[in-house]
């Protein structure tokens, strides 16, 4: 039977590439001369750690990674911003965590998305990953064209196309 996996990751080196093209950017723009700028990616956690000296330099830094993160094929919405820059002495800091691989409840929300449609698929949990299969690939295909269409808020890749 014709099967798919859909799955959420984020390539390692595409995040550590968008992470040194940041620091290039910011360290050769002119409002940034001077200036205090720390960018730490942990690779082990998929966390950026930055530091400014101000919010508004925050809010240009995190611009310019998600610009550059783009570039290099990582979607916007795995940078999860959900936590706060807080003031940490005379410097503002933020963590920045990337998702990476499908949460329980995302991929909960994944399977009711399918199951809601009507399509004549199954779908199930694997780990962080969701498995679809179906008598026909051309369901296959329209359950990819109800992810996309979905705003889910996660980036989603699918992988494994088998028939």
């Amino acid at each position: 039977m014709p099967s798919f996996d859909i799955v959420s990751k984020v390539d390692g080196q595409a995040l550590d590439n968008a992470v040194n093209v940041t620091t290039k950017e910011i360290t050769n723009r002119f409002d940034f001369k001077g200036s205090h700028v720390v960018i730490n990616l942990d690779k082990k956690e998929f966390k950026i750690n930055i530091e400014t000296e101000d919010a508004m330099k925050m809010g240009q830094l995190i611009d310019v990674l998600i610009n550059r993160a783009h570039k290099q094929n990582i979607s916007p919405e795995a940078f999860d911003l959900s936590k706060e820059a807080y003031q940490s002495g005379k410097y503002t800091k933020q963590e920045v965590a990337v998702r990476n691989g499908l949460k329980q409840e995302d991929a909960k929300k994944i399977v009711k998305l399918i199951k809601d449609s009507g399509l004549k698929v199954q779908a199930s949990i694997n780990d962080d990953i969701v498995r679809v299969t179906g008598k026909k690939i051309d369901d296959l295909q329209d359950v990819i064209k109800l992810c996309r269409e979905a705003s889910l808020g996660i980036p989603l890749q699918y992988e494994n196309m088998r028939s």
